[in-house]
C-alpha cells in the first residue's frame, strides 16, 4: 500500500484552519486544502496539499496498488517540538489504515524545513519518494532562507561568523571617527586587527569555555557573599607592593655591588625584598578561606595550619635570602647564626602548630568530623 503523506511542520492547517489533524482521505485532504487556500492563499502548505491530491490520482490511475493520502503536521515551536507532534500523527495515520499489506511512503513537502522530519518519518514507514513542491518563481527560495535562519538561530555558528564579520564591518566607522580625533588609521586598523587575532586564538583554543567558567564563578563569588573575595583582593594589591618592593631592593644592590650581580644575588635581593609582603597576602587568602569554610560548616582545625605554615616559610626564606646579600646601603644581611637561628623557628612553627591542631581535632572535633564518625 502506498500513503502519500502531506508534511506541515508548523502547522499552518491546523492553526489557520482549525481542523483536526491528521486529515486522512482525499475528500477530507481537499477540503482542508480549499479550507487554508481561502484562510491564506499565500501559504505554500496549499500546494502541497494540491500536489499530495495530484499525486494520489495519478497512482490510483495507474492501478494495481492500494493508494491513500494524508495530511500530517507538527506545531508552531521548535523543530524538536514539531518533529514529536509529526510521529504521533503517522503512528495515528498508520494505526487508521486499515490493510494488512506493507505501507510505504510517498512524502510531499514544500522546502528543506519540513524535510528535516524525514528521517522521524523513515523510522517508522519506508520511503518510496520525496516530492518538494515550490512555486516556480522562486525555485530553491525557501531552502536559501531556511539556511540563513538555521545559521542565524545556531549559536555557534552565529558567533563564530557574525562577531569577525561584525569587527571587520566596523573598521570604516572606527577609522572615520578616529579621524575627528587626528588619531592615525594604522592604530584603528592595528586595534581591529588585535581583537581579530585575540578572537581567533581564543576560538581556536577553544579558551572561550575557560574565561565563561572563570566569570560564573566568579558571579557565585559574588552572589554567596565569600570573605574570599575580599581577601583574594587584598593578597593581589600585597603581591603587586612586594613584587615592586622585590624590584627596588635588587636595584639597590646592583647599585651597591661592582660590576653585574649574579643569578643567586639578584634572585636573593628579590625573594628577600618581597617575602614579607608574600607572606602577609597568604595569611590573609588563609584566614579568608578558613572563614568561608567555617560560615559554611566545613571547618576543620588542621585549617588554621594554613597561615602558620606560610610565615614559618617566609621565615626560612627571608633568612636563607638575607643570608645571600651582599652589604650594601639600605639591605640588612643576616650571618650564619641568624639563619640557623630562623630555620629553627621557621621548623619549630610548622611542628608545633601541627601537633597543636591535631590536638584540638582529637579533644575537640568540629561539625564536619562527628557527622562523618556518625
Amino acid at each position: 500500500m502506498l500513503l502519500v503523506l502531506c508534511v506541515d511542520l508548523d502547522d499552518d492547517l491546523g492553526r489557520k484552519t482549525g481542523f483536526d489533524t491528521p486529515v486522512v482521505g482525499r475528500t477530507a485532504v481537499e477540503e482542508s486544502a480549499v479550507a487554508l487556500a481561502t484562510a491564506d492563499p499565500e501559504d505554500s502548505d496549499i500546494n502541497v496539499l494540491f500536489q499530495g491530491i495530484h499525486t494520489y490520482d495519478d497512482l490510483l490511475a495507474e492501478g494495481g496498488e492500494e493508494v491513500e493520502v494524508a495530511a500530517v503536521t507538527g506545531v508552531d515551536a521548535a523543530d524538536v517540538k514539531a518533529n514529536r507532534a509529526i510521529g504521533e500523527e503517522i503512528d495515528t495515520v498508520l494505526a487508521s489504515l486499515q490493510t494488512g499489506e506493507t505501507v510505504r511512503a510517498i512524502v510531499i513537502t514544500d522546502g528543506a524545513q519540513d524535510e528535516s522530519v524525514l528521517p522521524v518519518i523513515r523510522s517508522r514507514v519506508p520511503i518510496d519518494g520525496v516530492r518538494r513542491v515550490v512555486v516556480r518563481q522562486a525555485q530553491d527560495l525557501e531552502s536559501m532562507y531556511y539556511t540563513m535562519k538555521q545559521v542565524l538561530d545556531d549559536p555557534e555558528t552565529r558567533g563564530t561568523i557574525l562577531v569577525p564579520l561584525g569587527i571587520l564591518l566596523l573598521i570604516y566607522p572606527f577609522v572615520t571617527i578616529a579621524s575627528y580625533f587626528d588619531v592615525p588609521g594604522a592604530v584603528v586598523l592595528g586595534l581591529i586587527s588585535a581583537l581579530l587575532g585575540l578572537y581567533s586564538l581564543f576560538r581556536g583554543l577553544g579558551l572561550e569555555t575557560v574565561v565563561d567558567d572563570v566569570a560564573e564563578r566568579a558571579r557565585n563569588v559574588l552572589y554567596a557573599g565569600r570573605v574570599t573575595l575580599i581577601t583574594y583582593v587584598v593578597a593581589t594589591a600585597l603581591m603587586i607592593v612586594g613584587g615592586v618592593r622585590g624590584v627596588e631592593l635588587l636595584r639597590t644592590v646592583d647599585a651597591a655591588v661592582p660590576g653585574s650581580p649574579g643569578a643567586g644575588v639578584v634572585l636573593a635581593a628579590i625573594v628577600h625584598g618581597a617575602v614579607q609582603w608574600f607572606a602577609a597576602a597568604g595569611v590573609t587568602s588563609s584566614l579568608g578561606q578558613v572563614t568561608d569554610e567555617y560560615l559554611a560548616d566545613r571547618f576543620k582545625w588542621r585549617y588554621l595550619n594554613a597561615p602558620f605554615y606560610v610565615v614559618a616559610i617566609a621565615v626560612v626564606l627571608h633568612a636563607v635570602s638575607g643570608f645571600f646579600l651582599p652589604p650594601a646601603a639600605g639591605v640588612t644581611t643576616l650571618s650564619l647564626t641568624d639563619l640557623a637561628v630562623a630555620l629553627t623557628v621557621g621548623t619549630l612553627l610548622g611542628v608545633l602548630s601541627t601537633l597543636a591542631f591535631a590536638v584540638a581535632e582529637s579533644r575537640f572535633p568540629t561539625g564536619v568530623e562527628t557527622d562523618a564518625s556518625a
